[in-house]
């Protein structure tokens, strides 16, 4: 049995790793060597990195006899999701979309639909700003503030290449937190107060994002929250449903 899964979250990754487990042969399609690095490197794990055009996404269809195509990508990440849909339907294979579950039921704070939106709030603010949506979003930050070098301390991945993006946008590197999450609320408070964060920004990330964690240190450092709202999506599983689906319909 094979299975197609475009991964790149802890969602894909778990999915993986129990495909793995119960001997289904898995090409995961991953976008970075940090996401790949991730992956088990378990026998029945084939691993892609990087982007796919689509001629490529359909020779790989071609090459294999997937039973299925799962989408764990990330909830934020809707041009990708839509091109594994059009994959499906172009090969006629099922797609399983994997969502990721909220968290928390009121998280409070001020929502707002994107990076310009949450950066535009930001201009109006004052304080240090701890920024926890990663570095593809930076350069919108860096130019609404015109003093984000000196407000702005910002949560990136362990990555070379995040590093030097950050660096490049003037971010200085005392202003750097390379480390991969989720973080517990403790180690989100300690960091809030050794950096005297006032306002603190993240993507409603779910429960695996940890963003239950984020909203509490916030609360409990009576910080300002601004939320970048999650993407409506219309249908989708969760995870334990999308391995019910693959046990009872694919023998998985």
């Amino acid at each position: 049995m094979e299975v197609l899964v475009f991964a790149g979250t802890i969602e894909g990754r778990q999915l993986v790793e129990w495909l793995d487990a119960r001997g289904c042969h898995v090409v995961a399609c991953v976008a970075t060597d940090y996401g790949a690095s991730l992956l088990p490197a378990g026998s029945n794990v084939t691993c892609l990195q990087g982007p796919l055009s689509g001629q490529e996404k359909l020779r790989l269809v071609g090459e294999h006899d997937f039973c299925c195509i799962v989408d764990a990508t990330h909830p934020y990440a809707q041009h990708i999701t839509q091109s594994v849909a059009d994959l499906g339907s172009a090969c006629g294979l099922p797609v399983i979309r994997v969502l990721r579950e909220d968290g928390v039921d009121d998280a409070g704070g001020e929502h707002v639909a994107d990076a310009q939106d949450a950066a535009a709030l930001l201009a109006q603010t004052e304080g240090n700003v701890l920024l926890t949506t990663g570095s593809k979003d930076l350069e919108v930050y860096v130019q609404a503030l015109a003093d984000a070098a000196q407000r702005l301390y910002v949560r990136i991945l362990p990555l070379a290449s995040a590093v030097d993006h950050a660096l490049e946008l003037g971010i200085p590197a005392s202003h750097l937190i390379a480390m991969q999450g989720p973080f517990s609320q403790e180690l989100n408070e300690a960091l809030m107060r050794q950096l005297d964060i006032r306002v603190l920004v993240t993507k409603q990330s779910g429960s695996s994002g940890g963003f239950a964690e984020k909203v509490a240190a916030a609360r409990a450092c009576q910080a300002r929250l601004i939320v970048i709202d999650r993407p409506q999506e219309h249908g989708g599983v969760s995870l334990a449903q999308a391995q019910a689906l693959l046990e009872e319909h694919y023998g998985c």
